[in-house]
């Protein structure tokens, strides 16, 4: 890609993978977001709180160059991303970047198996390259046993988990998830979590996870509240 290297991607340095300044968006007469300032360096885990409607989604999609900012500098791995082309943007999200939805975004008509690989095949990685990754990761985090099975006869936490496992599936440098526990019970949120916590401990890589919860314990290591268009200390 023409403006960020694979160099300053796997050897970030000082720098944040993720810096935002005075990012701002509105929809209308309705400004979200009103000079957002952030910062994630490399293996960190960041919970970004506030209520429906705060604009979590948004600032969301905007880290993950799914949106432009209306004013301000995203900057990605150290670089900036605002003079990114369309292709190159797919590229990186394609790459160095893995997205968990609230309501799962599983295909329907692909086995759990496939799902996984789905990621791999738009990168245009061998089919057996895919099967042996997609097996692994199933395997290492003890779902083997769904590799066969359709979403449709999966739980809700076991489609959240292999949601979360597809997002892998690409050896993303960060994770970006909204609202991932919020169509899932309590005793799945929690397995959720430590799913979580465990990719971020155990594989390095950097969180930044959407709530609505104001109050509840995760295992994040920065905590934000997005409110009136700001982010704040909790």
């Amino acid at each position: 890609m023409k403006n960020i290297d694979t160099v300053s991607i796997n050897n970030p340095g000082d720098k944040g993978l993720i810096e935002l300044y005075n990012v701002q968006k509105s929809y209308g007469a309705n400004q979200v977001l009103r000079g957002i300032n952030f910062t994630v360096k490399d293996s960190e885990f960041i919970a970004i709180r506030g209520k429906s409607g705060a604009g979590k989604t948004t600032l969301l999609k905007i880290i993950g160059l799914l949106e432009p900012p209306d004013n301000g500098e995203v900057k990605l791995f150290g670089r900036t991303a605002n003079g990114l082309s369309d292709d190159e943007k797919s590229e990186l999200r394609l790459r160095y970047i893995g997205f968990i939805f609230q309501f799962f975004n599983l295909i329907p008509s692909l086995t759990v198996l496939e799902n996984i690989e789905l990621p791999l095949a738009l990168l245009g990685i061998n089919k057996k390259e895919r099967y042996d990754r997609a097996s692994k990761l199933l395997e290492y985090f003890g779902l083997t046993k769904l590799a066969g099975r359709f979403p449709e006869t999966l739980s809700g936490g076991e489609r959240q988990r292999i949601a979360v496992i597809r997002a892998l599936a690409n050896k993303p440098r960060i994770i970006v998830a909204d609202e991932p526990t919020s169509s899932i019970d309590d005793e799945n949120s929690e397995l959720l979590m430590n799913f979580l916590a465990d990719i971020n401990r155990n594989r390095k890589v950097t969180i930044v996870l959407a709530t609505t919860e104001l109050y509840e314990k995760l295992p994040s290591n920065k905590d934000y509240i997005l409110k009136e268009g700001h982010l704040v200390p909790p």
